[in-house]
């Protein structure tokens, strides 16, 4: 069944566009469950030193939790996509009928098949002389064709078809990637489909409400991303913007960071971004686990606590303005065993590169966020019906 939804507003060259978005169940949670997350991540590891292909390489940001899947469609007659989509990249790609390898099919552990682009059966392909490398991801040919979005149609869409994947994303239960990030963060030598169809929209930007009711083992319709327009359904109308500090992520500056007796008035560089709980330096990551008693499991790769705790609030100050982030957001139900739950928390180890603070789903399912194009800047507002 279709995911997507059309709401037209005003004239032709102004409209809004929903986009509902389905959460998967956690692979980390299933994987735990079946006692086979260590050996998992011990072959990831292993891939990683031993591989010298540029695709070969470690995602930016592991995705072992949940994903919040779109559907898209390209090609004439539509062929339908379920996309990851990502604040963290710019591009949009999608598997090559082409390749058989495991990695493109899906996994078999992952119990999802793989959707690809067959260009034999769309009458609308064309091909370029365009290779393209996404470093940790995949490779293949730009190509164009006719991008569908909720009834909205663009033609001559520059993509990525990809013949080659990292052997990771045979897990991840999506058929590409569909990218909101800025230009300059782009791999592709083409516009993205987000920035080809913003003089469509009613304003130049978009919302990002995903719930919080849904538990690391349920796949549910899972938030929602309104195009052109606030979601005002599911979100506040006050939003408390901030300066983007780079136009390559959704990037912005963090003065204060505490949790119980923990704090650090550093002022760090954080972004917003659609993957797996909260990436903190390596200080922060020691403080949190402090202030809350949290143990690392060798096994999982992860801190835990007991699930019946009472935790503090963690507490990010942005752009002036306290943010509390509840221990029922950061404590998770994995199932462990034992009375144990994890925290929704991992330790960045950039080298100086990238942000210091990675803003994922803990964040988003916290507050909405409204990122705008148009003043380049990112805002965020409370949920409706949430206390």
């Amino acid at each position: 069944s279709t995911l997507l939804l059309l709401a037209i507003c005003g004239f032709a060259n102004a409209l809004v566009i929903r986009q509902p978005t389905h959460k998967t169940a956690s692979l980390r949670a299933k994987m735990i469950q079946e006692g086979t997350f260590g050996d998992f991540l011990a072959a990831q590891q292993l891939a990683r030193l031993t591989s010298t292909a540029a695709v070969g390489k470690q995602p930016y940001a592991d995705n072992y939790d949940d994903v919040y899947r779109g559907e898209i469609a390209l090609g004439t007659p539509p062929q339908n996509f379920t996309v990851l989509v990502d604040t963290g990249s710019t591009d949009l790609w999608v598997i090559d009928s082409s390749c058989k390898t495991e990695a493109c099919k899906g996994n078999a552990n992952s119990g999802y098949t793989k959707n690809d682009f067959d260009k034999g059966a769309s009458s609308t392909f064309a091909t370029t002389s365009k290779p393209f490398t996404i470093p940790g991801w995949c490779s293949g040919q730009t190509v164009e064709d006719v991008f569908h979005l909720a009834g909205l149609s663009q033609a001559k869409q520059g993509f990525g078809l990809a013949n080659t994947v990292v052997d990771y994303f045979g897990m991840t239960p999506v058929d590409g990637v569909f990218g909101l990030a800025w230009p300059a963060n782009r791999q592709l030598d083409v516009p993205s489909p987000l920035w080809s169809m913003l003089d469509q929209l009613d304003a130049p930007l978009f919302t990002i409400w995903l719930d919080r009711k849904a538990t690391p083992q349920e796949a549910t319709l899972g938030g929602l991303i309104t195009y052109g327009a606030l979601d005002t359904e599911h979100c506040a109308a006050q939003v408390e913007y901030v300066e983007l500090s780079s136009l390559t992520y959704w990037q912005f500056p963090m003065t204060r960071f505490s949790i119980g007796s923990y704090v650090t008035n550093t002022k760090v560089q954080a972004i917003s971004q659609t993957a797996a709980w909260i990436g903190a330096p390596t200080s922060a990551v020691a403080g949190i686990a402090s202030a809350t008693g949290a143990k690392f499991d060798q096994i999982n790769y992860l801190y835990t606590v007991p699930c019946n705790g009472n935790y503090p609030d963690m507490i990010l100050t942005i752009g002036g303005r306290a943010y509390n982030v509840p221990s029922t957001e950061y404590v998770i139900d994995l199932g462990l065993g034992g009375g144990k739950c994890a925290l929704a928390l991992y330790e960045l180890g950039g080298g100086g590169f990238g942000p210091d603070w990675i803003l994922g789903y803990t964040w988003l399912r916290t507050y909405c966020n409204v990122h705008d194009i148009g003043q380049r800047r990112i805002g965020f507002s409370h949920k409706l019906g949430v206390e």
